[in-house]
């Protein structure tokens, strides 16, 4: 067995032009590998702690050099001549090393990179693809993505409250027609955008981030290039939103400020979800209530849970103690899941089978923050779970992983499988 020969981590930038986090390990049979770790701007307050310099002379005090001499000085010393196919007890030492609920001693940024970087080395040592070392002979499940193409809320600077408007490309025989779908959607809406006189500048995540009359001209600009794309709304293409309420949750109320209309409580909040649902081909909704509001999570879900898929994302922060709580109480139906959230891959797959154990729904997600690794991508068909948002069709660090996805899927070749998540 292959043994790790050196870890070393590096300081570099994510596509938001911040410090993350690089992990380089080598195994002693040659294999050389590399991760990257993301980062979000809309976090939870419950996510893993994402270590900074705090030094305000340097990258406004979002440096990442203590992480990375943790990375080199703590980390490494302990785990050279580790198997990396141990990954389950390598995740436990990392914890168990920071010693912390939160990974704030050493880095969630550190620890995760290293998790991942010992993933990857241990499949290239076996000969494996990723998805195929991670997941087994089941791994064969393409996603369906969720392509954010309008943008709001805090990743944009415009007038639109809620954070993504996304298109599911539901009706596809594959991804890789659902990824043309997409794009072509995506280009039929900057079209459209321009020639109502919007600007076509794209946010965080590659959508187009316009000064709309509405939160509600996102659902309808949208609908109108699914069409002027050649697609039938809600069999072809669905709607997917992430409003990320904790985003415009302020003094007791959900204050749609930026688009003036005003503030509301929960009920009046899904009250204008469920007018949404009855207007526009919507099939998922993620963070719908601020991440504190599970009472308004368990109404919003025994109202509208059998027709649509609630996400909770800053809620449960792909963290079991929450997920658990959430299956309890009913709060929704589907967990997004992002690695950086809970700080380990083998914490990220026990988040996944408490998901598969429910019955409920999961999304493999990146970040606002994001880089050219392309891990989330086989980790997505290695979970199975045939949903993955990663944003839209534009920005080289988004487009990355679908073109990862379209190699899997090229090197499935026939045992690849794309369906619905949504049995349509």
């Amino acid at each position: 067995m292959a043994k790790i020969a050196s870890i070393r981590g590096l300081e570099i930038l994510d596509s938001r032009g911040n410090p993350t986090v690089r992990v380089l390990l080598t195994l002693d049979d040659g294999t050389v590998v590399s991760s990257s770790v993301p980062s979000g701007a809309s976090t939870g307050e419950h996510e893993a702690v994402e270590l900074r310099d705090g030094d305000k002379a340097r990258f406004g005090g979002k440096g990442v050099r203590k992480a990375v001499a943790n990375i080199n000085e703590q980390i490494a010393p302990k785990f050279i001549g580790l198997c990396p196919t141990r990954q389950a007890e390598i995740d436990k030492l990392l914890i168990q090393l920071d010693g912390t609920p939160n990974k704030e001693k050493l880095g969630a940024n550190a620890i995760l990179g290293v998790s991942m970087a010992v993933a990857r080395a241990a499949a290239q040592s076996a000969g494996l693809p990723l998805y195929a070392y991670l997941g087994g002979v089941g791994a064969i499940r393409l996603p369906v993505p969720m392509m954010n193409i309008l943008n709001g809320g805090k990743h944009a600077d415009n007038s639109v409250d809620f954070q993504e408007f996304m298109v599911m490309p539901i009706g596809a025989p594959s991804f890789a027609e659902a990824l043309r779908y997409g794009a072509e959607t995506f280009h039929a809406l900057a079209k459209i955008l321009k020639k109502k006189g919007y600007a076509t500048s794209v946010g965080d995540e590659g959508g187009f981030a316009p000064n709309l009359k509405s939160n509600e001209e996102a659902c309808e600009v949208i609908v109108e290039a699914i069409e002027a794309a050649g697609f039938q709304p809600g069999k072809d293409i669905a709607i997917a939103l992430d409003p990320a309420a904790s985003s415009f949750w302020a003094g007791g109320s959900y204050d749609l400020a930026k688009s003036g209309q005003g503030k509301k409580n929960s009920d009046a909040l899904i009250a204008l979800y469920q007018e949404w649902l009855k207007r526009f081909p919507i099939v998922s909704i993620e963070d719908g209530l601020d991440e504190n509001d599970w009472s308004g999570f368990a109404k919003f879900t025994a109202a509208q849970g059998r027709h649509t898929q609630l996400v909770g994302d800053d809620i449960f922060v792909t963290n079991p103690e929450f997920i658990r709580r959430g299956i309890a109480e009913k709060a929704a139906n589907a967990v997004l899941i992002k690695l950086n959230q809970i700080g380990t891959v083998s914490e990220t797959v026990q988040a996944i089978a408490l998901c598969r154990k429910a019955g409920w729904g999961y999304v493999i997600s990146h970040r606002s923050g994001e880089t050219e690794d392309t891990f989330m991508a086989d980790f997505a068909v290695a979970m199975g779970g045939g949903q993955i948002k990663t944003g839209s069709a534009s920005r080289s660090e988004r487009i990355a992983k679908y073109n990862r996805l379209l190699e899997i899927e090229a090197e499935l070749g026939a045992a690849a499988e794309f369906r619905s998540p949504f049995g349509r």
